[in-house]
């Protein structure tokens, strides 16, 4: 998620209004599936071409905000889909559990004004942490929505930072990519991509001068990361040193022909394939590591042209191949589940 908003880490209800207009500007649908499997067959160059199906609806159009956005599927200790809506206002659910098997949907969280756009379960200590956009600072909650504390806040080299997606390393040190920069009228590439010290919460800029940075995973063996730019279209591959403090070398990995639609939110599989979710169109892209795309997911067409405008991130169950995808638009927000090429890992579980 990449919204379009100004700082500010106290919003007013008035602001919360502005920021969620500036949020449409920038980013980026009822009912549960049947027992039929996603329709799968093969396009042109071989590409496979996969449709999701829809599992439920989680969000309408807020009122206050004038959208709902939802981001951040991640699978939880005891097996519940957790997901944020990025521009609930105070009093509505900020972060949901989801029951896919029931298809139930129960509020978590719905404290404060954050704009939580990533939530991430940390191996460290089993607590759910979320990235506030808007306020520039990073919060956790336990699994059933208690003991909220803020991790971090402040400046990082000087700088404000706007976090947007997250990711973990196995000791549980968080890697987040700071999307500043691309708010400016005449955007310029101030993006970085920050460590935070999972003990002492001391900020490191591993890479700069990025373009607005937004999805941010690691690869399968937790050697190098996977960080999409939302400005720029492309997918870069950062590998790291051996303690994960450094970026030894880097370059682009696959270049994203979007047209009017632009990378989010991505996740990783088994096998090391990047699934690529976008804003612009309800579509995920599914690169094998060397860049070669093996495949497409797309909604159904009814559902797209019932106002389904991005397909915001992507989460595929540790241990399985089954992935849901956060889908929004003006009709609302929903889950969709679709058959992933490989199992699931951490690194595939939101971010």
């Amino acid at each position: 998620m990449s919204p379009r908003i100004q700082p500010n880490p106290f919003p007013t209800p008035v602001r919360i209004t502005a920021l969620t207009l500036a949020l449409a500007a920038a980013l980026t649908g009822c009912g549960a599936g049947d027992d039929e499997e996603p329709a799968s067959n093969t396009g042109v160059h071989g590409v496979s071409e996969q449709t999701a199906e829809r599992v439920l609806q989680v969000s309408s159009v807020h009122p206050e905000t004038g959208m709902t956005l939802i981001e951040g599927p991640t699978f939880g200790p005891d097996g519940g889909l957790f997901v944020v809506d990025v521009t609930a206002p105070s009093g509505d659910a900020k972060v949901m559990r989801v029951d896919v098997e029931e298809g139930t949907v129960d509020p978590v969280f719905t404290e404060g004004n954050g704009a939580y756009t990533s939530a991430q379960f940390s191996p460290k200590d089993g607590r759910l942490y979320l990235t506030d956009f808007a306020a520039g600072k990073i919060d956790s909650i336990t699994a059933d929505g208690q003991d909220h504390q803020t991790f971090f806040t402040g400046d990082v080299d000087g700088s404000p930072m706007r976090p947007d997606d997250l990711a973990f390393d196995e000791e549980g040190n968080l890697f987040v990519s700071d999307s500043t920069g691309y708010a400016d009228p005449a955007w310029e590439a101030q993006g970085r991509v920050v460590r935070i010290d999972k003990d002492t919460a001391e900020a490191t800029v591993l890479a700069g001068n990025l373009a607005a940075p937004n999805g941010i995973s690691f690869s399968e063996d937790f050697k190098a990361l996977w960080v999409s730019q939302y400005m720029d279209n492309r997918i870069d591959y950062l590998v790291l040193n051996e303690d994960k403090t450094e970026v030894t070398t880097s370059h682009p990995g696959m270049h994203f022909d979007g047209g009017t639609s632009q990378t989010d939110s991505n996740a990783v599989d088994a096998d090391g394939n990047v699934y690529q979710a976008v804003h612009g169109q309800p579509r995920i892209f599914v690169y094998s590591p060397t860049g070669e795309l093996l495949s497409t997911v797309t909604v159904p067409a009814d559902d797209d042209e019932d106002g389904l405008t991005s397909a915001t991130n992507i989460a595929i169950k540790p241990g399985t191949n089954e992935a849901y995808l956060t889908v929004s638009g003006p009709s609302g927000g929903f889950i969709y589940e679709f058959d992933a090429l490989s199992n699931g890992i951490r690194q595939s579980n939101g971010g």
